[in-house]
This record gives C-alpha cells, sequence and structure tokens, in this order.
C-alpha cells in the first residue's frame, strides 16, 4: 500500500509539472533562515521538516532524493506560505469551506498515520504470502475450463436455445441473443478458467461436462438461465510464488487494513 502524498506534494509535482513559477524562478538574496528551518517569511519559519516530508513522499511515488528536488520543494513552500499569510490576512481562514477543508486535510493526514502505524506493526512476511499462494492455488484446483455459455432471462428462452442447438445450429451463431455483454460478441466465449472463477451452480454444471458437450438441462444462476458449452480441459498453469510474491504481499496489506478499519467503525458508537 503506497502511503498517499501530502496535499503540497501534491502541488508541488503540479507545479514542476507545469513549469509554474516555484520551480523556474531564482529568488533573490534574503537573510539567513532560523536554525532547523529552510526558509523564514515575514518572520515565519519553514522546517526543513516540512521539506523532508515531502520529499518522502515524493519517494514513496518513484521520485528520487536531490538537491533539485529540495530546492524546487523549499521554492514552493515559500510561496504556499507567502499566500496563507496573504489569506489569512484577508479573513479567509475563517470562511466556513476553508475551516471545512483544513479539518478534512487534518483529518486524512491523521487516517494516514494510523494506517501506516498499523502496517509497520503488522508486516507481511514471505511465509504469509506462501500461505496465501498455497490457498489460491488450491481454491483453483489443478485443472481449467475453457468455456462458452449463452444467458437468457427466462427458462424457456434456454430451451429454445438447446433446441436449436440439437438442431444442428451454431452456438457461436445462437450466442448472438445472450445478454451477458461480455461474451456475445465473441460467440459466448469466456475463455480460460478454474470452476472458483464461476457462481457455484454454474461451475457445478461445468466440470461435469465433457469435452464438446454442451448442458442439455439450462443451469439457473442469479444471473438468469445458462446454456454451457466446453471446449477444453487443461492442467492449470500457474504462476511461480516470486513472481507474484510481491502483490500477493499487497493484497494481503491491503486486507488487514480494511479488517483493521472494519474493526474500528464495529467499535465506533455511530447514530
Amino acid at each position: 500500500m503506497t502511503p498517499k502524498s501530502l496535499p503540497a506534494a501534491a502541488l508541488l509535482a503540479a507545479a514542476l509539472a507545469a513549469g509554474g513559477p516555484a520551480a523556474a524562478q531564482t529568488p533573490a538574496a534574503s537573510p539567513a533562515p532560523a536554525a532547523g528551518a529552510v526558509a523564514t517569511v515575514n518572520g515565519v519559519a519553514i522546517p526543513k521538516a516540512r521539506v523532508d516530508a515531502i520529499v518522502k513522499a515524493q519517494a514513496a511515488q518513484g521520485t528520487p532524493d536531490s538537491d533539485q528536488l529540495r530546492a524546487a520543494v523549499r521554492e514552493r513552500l515559500i510561496e504556499l506560505e507567502v499566500l496563507a499569510q496573504e489569506a489569512n490576512r484577508k479573513g479567509l481562514g475563517k470562511n466556513p469551506d476553508v475551516v471545512q477543508q483544513l479539518e478534512l486535510q487534518r483529518q486524512q493526514a491523521l487516517a494516514n498515520a494510523l494506517v501506516q502505524d498499523f502496517i509497520r506493526a503488522n508486516p507481511v512476511d514471505d511465509a504469509l504470502a506462501k500461505a496465501e499462494y498455497e490457498k489460491i492455488k488450491a481454491q483453483a484446483g489443478d485443472k481449467e475450463y475453457k468455456a462458452r455459455h449463452i444467458l437468457v432471462e427466462k427458462e424457456d428462452e434456454a430451451k429454445d436455445v438447446v433446441a436449436k442447438l440439437k438442431a444442428g445450429q451454431k452456438f457461436e451463431d445462437l450466442a448472438k441473443v445472450s445478454k451477458d455483454p461480455g461474451s456475445k460478441d465473441r460467440g459466448g466465449d469466456l475463455d480460460w478458467n478454474s470452476p472458483a472463477a464461476y457462481v457455484k451452480p454454474f461451475a457445478d454444471a461445468l466440470v461435469k461436462l465433457q469435452k464438446g458437450q454442451y448442458t442439455l438441462v439450462p443451469v439457473q444462476t442469479q444471473f438468469g438461465w445458462h446454456v454451457i458449452l466446453l471446449e477444453d480441459v487443461r492442467p492449470t498453469k500457474f504462476p511461480p510464488f516470486d513472481d507474484v510474491k510481491n502483490e500477493l504481499k499487497q493484497r494481503i496489506q491491503q486486507q488487514n487494513v480494511a479488517k483493521y478499519v472494519g474493526d474500528l467503525r464495529s467499535k465506533a458508537k455511530i447514530q
């Protein structure tokens, strides 16, 4: 899970991409900033820690730390401080919309910090990823099935499709009446999948077919009525663990965070 950038980092990225004033202009000479600050604007110090936070957020998105980046960040923060001071002078900091935006940003920063704290405290190691890998393999089974289907609204329509198949009409032609937009224009082709990819009534009917057979009795699911044709079967092709390890870790991490957030919501008093 990649941490979200700070608002200033997003503004910086936009300014750099647009070649804005923060990236293009060289500041005039000014007195040295206070200790621990990168600049002082009208007596207000801009701490180095703020630059570090933005550079860290940019690094998480693939932008390497460099003197050029830090100089650009410094210039953008100076510009933001100048604008913020002027906005406060005009009383805009008391505008209800601005107050709400600031509160939302505060909450987002706290939420992001909490999530990152949880991730640090609950790392996902190779052993957890391997266990998830084996679980997915077991669910997928050792066979993949290449199937076609025709999906219709009513059982009588499905029976009519079966009758036309028995009369010699081609499955691909009849698939044009299917209400499955993802496969109807491809002759009902569902490509290669494990039975676990389908809802149970569909999967149960599919694995009982022999190659080249279709379901003589239409299959009902929550989507409607299916006529299923099995074209071929092959051993499951599963990628090596090392090829998917990082993706699995991210998936487990996302699941863990979602559960953590769900647990917090369940304990909260929400009216």
